[in-house]
Formats: structure tokens, C-alpha cells, sequence
């Protein structure tokens, strides 16, 4: 099982530990809602370093990642972040991904559970004047998520944070070590995230934790339920490899006028002849949808939950379902089978929580 640099960290705050794509994670630190409701209302702190990361680079970079990835690459400039995916030739999704352009290279940001399956996929596909290196077992991340974010890093970088924008970055110290600071997160609220070797991001965690009383740790239980009541879609649940961009309601980051992309024609054939569609819903009867449990339209099965809980911010069950796309209209009324027993739920549109500070 592997460990992040931070593992002896989460032992001393008592963090309950699960298996996470073989590492072992922080799940949750005094509990889900408290540190759900601390990242919505303050500051929370993550150890996300079991995510991976690529270096891509070489003359002709750019136009090999345009091809590799469904968005456009040609439309970020250096500093600037992009979300997108990669899809294979049916186009299925291998992964979500985030591309950070360096004035002289790129690095990809993956999913765990799939870096092995993504640094195939991208040296299968790269010609011979790209150079891809995975280093991912050198480099951890951390995210500081929350309305407080700003004013609390701010205490301890060498720049002013207000300049950074959205989905933008810079090569930054903070705590005095030297770091890839990113206006980006998985939350929806104003966050940063920081890339640095493992030495840095455990003083960096324990400098800030220590000195400030409005941060506190937050582990992947309330990082999910706060990415749910985004509609921010996690790979193995909301989407994989047979699931499309289009089916997914990734249309947004989808350029199907660009030249071409792997996956671009079926992607093509989706949008014309797709038959179901990723819904937001929130219940009406009192449960907590669960992967896995059906939709029906309270005669027939007409889809299934990928993603469901209970909203810490709503204080109702929430969850992501692919139905049949007539049925995926704002307003309607569908049912879910929870425990045998069928729960009225009602489609709503995206997000769930429509008061973040994420553009702040």
C-alpha cells in the first residue's frame, strides 16, 4: 500500500484511513459534515497527492496534445490551466485531466487510479520528437479550498494571490519553498492547489495548520460530496471508458472544430444519435441515493445513480444519474429505488450549490 508524505500527518490527527487506488487516504478527520460545511464556510486543507502528473514536451508539443485530448490546447497560453479528457477512438473516456502550460512544457494532472493506463495511452500515441516522463512519485499536491483561502495563503506567499485569475498558475514560495501555486479545485469554492516535493508539502501542511485556527484538514469523504453538489464528474463513477463526452454533459470542453482529435468522429455520431444523458437530482421523499441504485419513471427502469449522498449544504439526498434522454428534462419527476422501496426524486439543473466563492 503507498503512502503519501503526509501519511504520519493524518495518524497524528487521528484521520480514519481507507484504500484509495493503493494509497492510503484520509477519508474523513472529526467527520464528513464538519469538514464539508468548514471548506463551504472557512478553510480546508487536503492531501490529494495521490493524483498523478506527466511532463510533456518537445517541439510540436501543443499539436500532439490537441490531438490526444478532446479540448484545444492552442487556446491556452503559458500559466494557463485547462480541463479536458482524453477519449479512445469509440470515443469512450480514458480520463479527465487537467493541462498546465509552462513557457516550456506541459504537465498533465490524472487520476490515480488510471496513471498507468494514461502514460500508456499518451506513449502509445506520441511521436518520436515528444518526450513524456510520469513524475508523479516525485511530486505531491495539497489543495487549500474555502471562501478564506485568499487571505489565508496570502500570509505566506512571496506574491499577491489576487493576481492569480482562475485557472491560472505561477512558480511561487510559499512558507519559503518553492511551488507550482494553481487557482484551481475540486470544490467550488475561491482555492489553490500546490505542487512541490513531498519535504515542502509536509511543512507547508503543518506550518499552516499550526499557525491558523480558521484551516482545517478535510479528507475525500467531503471532497466528494462537495465535487457532487457541484455536478463535478469523478472517473469509475460519472464517467469511464464507455461513457462519452456528450453522454457525460462535457459538451463544454468537447472541440469538435478542431481538425481533428482522437474520438472525434463517434463523438461526432453522439451528438446526433446519443440516447442518455447525465441528470442532476435531488430527492423529494426523504433518502440518500447510492451507486448503483435504478431509475425508473415509477413503471420501468429508465437509467441508474452513478453518484449519490446526503448534501451537508442542502440537507437533502442529492445524486448523478444517466437516464434514458427523454426522460432528462429540469422539472420532471422520477423515482428512485432505495432498499426496495421507490423514492420520488425531481431533475434539477446544475449545480446543486449555487453559492460558492469559486469566482471570487
Amino acid at each position: 500500500m503507498k503512502k503519501t508524505s503526509l501519511y504520519n500527518e493524518h495518524i497524528n490527527l487521528n484521520a480514519k484511513l481507507v484504500d484509495f487506488a493503493g494509497y492510503q487516504m484520509p477519508i474523513q478527520y472529526k467527520g464528513i459534515i464538519e469538514e464539508h460545511l468548514a471548506v463551504r464556510e472557512s478553510c480546508g486543507i487536503f492531501d490529494v497527492s495521490h493524483m498523478g502528473e506527466f511532463i510533456v514536451s518537445g517541439k510540436g508539443a501543443t499539436d500532439f496534445l490537441n490531438e490526444v485530448t478532446i479540448n484545444d490546447v492552442t487556446k491556452i497560453s503559458p500559466w494557463q490551466a485547462q480541463y479536458s479528457a482524453m477519449c479512445y477512438e469509440d470515443g469512450g473516456i480514458i480520463d479527465d485531466i487537467l493541462i498546465y502550460k509552462y513557457p516550456e512544457h506541459y504537465m498533465l494532472v490524472v487520476n490515480c487510479s488510471n496513471i498507468e493506463k494514461n502514460f500508456d495511452w499518451i506513449l502509445a500515441n506520441k511521436p518520436k520528437n515528444i518526450n513524456v516522463a510520469n513524475i508523479s512519485s516525485t511530486i505531491e499536491l495539497i489543495a487549500i479550498q474555502g471562501p478564506k483561502s485568499r487571505e489565508i495563503l496570502s500570509k505566506y506567499s512571496d506574491i499577491d494571490l489576487k493576481n492569480i485569475d482562475y485557472y491560472h498558475f505561477c512558480v511561487a514560495s510559499i512558507c519559503g519553498y518553492p511551488v507550482t501555486l494553481s487557482r484551481t479545485g475540486y470544490t467550488g469554492e475561491l482555492g489553490y492547489e500546490i505542487y512541490a516535493d513531498g519535504n515542502a508539502v509536509k511543512n507547508i501542511w503543518n506550518e499552516l495548520l499550526s499557525s491558523e485556527r480558521e484551516i482545517i484538514p478535510a479528507g475525500l469523504g467531503c471532497r466528494d460530496t462537495l465535487r457532487m453538489e457541484m455536478k463535478y464528474v469523478l472517473y469509475g463513477n460519472d464517467i469511464d471508458e464507455k461513457i462519452n463526452p456528450i453522454e457525460a454533459g462535457l459538451g463544454w470542453i468537447t472541440k469538435t472544430n478542431k481538425s481533428s482529435f482522437i474520438g472525434k468522429e463517434k463523438i461526432l455520431d453522439s451528438q446526433l444519435s446519443h440516447t442518455k444523458k447525465l441528470i442532476c437530482f435531488e430527492m423529494v421523499d426523504r433518502g440518500i441515493p447510492r451507486k448503483g441504485y435504478s431509475i425508473s419513471d415509477g413503471s420501468s427502469i429508465i437509467g441508474a445513480v452513478t453518484s449519490g449522498t446526503q448534501s451537508p449544504s442542502l440537507k437533502k439526498g442529492i445524486g448523478l444519474a444517466y437516464v434514458n434522454k427523454e426522460y432528462a428534462k429540469a422539472g420532471a419527476n422520477l423515482f428512485i429505488n432505495v432498499r426496495g422501496k421507490l423514492l420520488k426524486c425531481q431533475i434539477v439543473k446544475p449545480p446543486f450549490y449555487k453559492n460558492g466563492s469559486v469566482f471570487s
